[in-house]
C-alpha cells in the first residue's frame, strides 16, 4: 500500500479540514507548486511556509496536485476542475473553492 501524502498546516481532522475551512465539503488539500507540499488552504500555507505561494502554471495541470481528504486519492488539477465530487469515492467537494482558485492555479 502506498503511504498517504503528508498534509501540512493546521488541520483539525483526518479529512484535511483546517482551522480556516472546516465544513463537511472542505475535504481537499492542494499540493502547492512552490514547495511540492499539500496544504488544506492558502491561509495554512501562508501561516506555516517560509516562502510565498506560487500558482500552478496551466501547462502543469496534468500533474497530481489535489488530494481527496475522504479516500486520499490524488487528482490532477485538470480532473479536479471538472468534478464536484471525488471520482474515486464520490465524496462531495466544496464548489466555493473556486472563489480562491487564483491563489492556486493560473487562469
Amino acid at each position: 500500500m502506498t503511504p498517504s501524502p503528508e498534509v501540512f498546516g493546521t488541520t483539525v481532522d483526518d479529512y484535511t479540514r483546517c482551522v480556516h475551512y472546516a465544513t463537511d465539503l472542505d475535504i481537499i488539500a492542494i499540493r502547492f507548486a512552490c514547495c511540492d507540499r499539500y496544504y488544506p488552504c492558502h491561509l495554512c500555507h501562508s501561516e506555516t511556509a517560509d516562502h510565498p505561494a506560487q500558482q500552478w502554471p496551466r501547462e502543469r495541470w496534468d500533474q497530481p496536485a489535489i488530494l481527496c481528504g475522504n479516500c486520499w486519492t490524488e487528482l490532477t488539477i485538470s480532473a479536479y476542475k471538472t468534478v464536484d465530487a471525488c471520482p474515486e469515492c464520490g465524496a462531495a467537494f466544496n464548489p466555493r473553492c473556486e472563489a480562491h482558485s487564483e491563489f492556486y492555479f493560473q487562469k
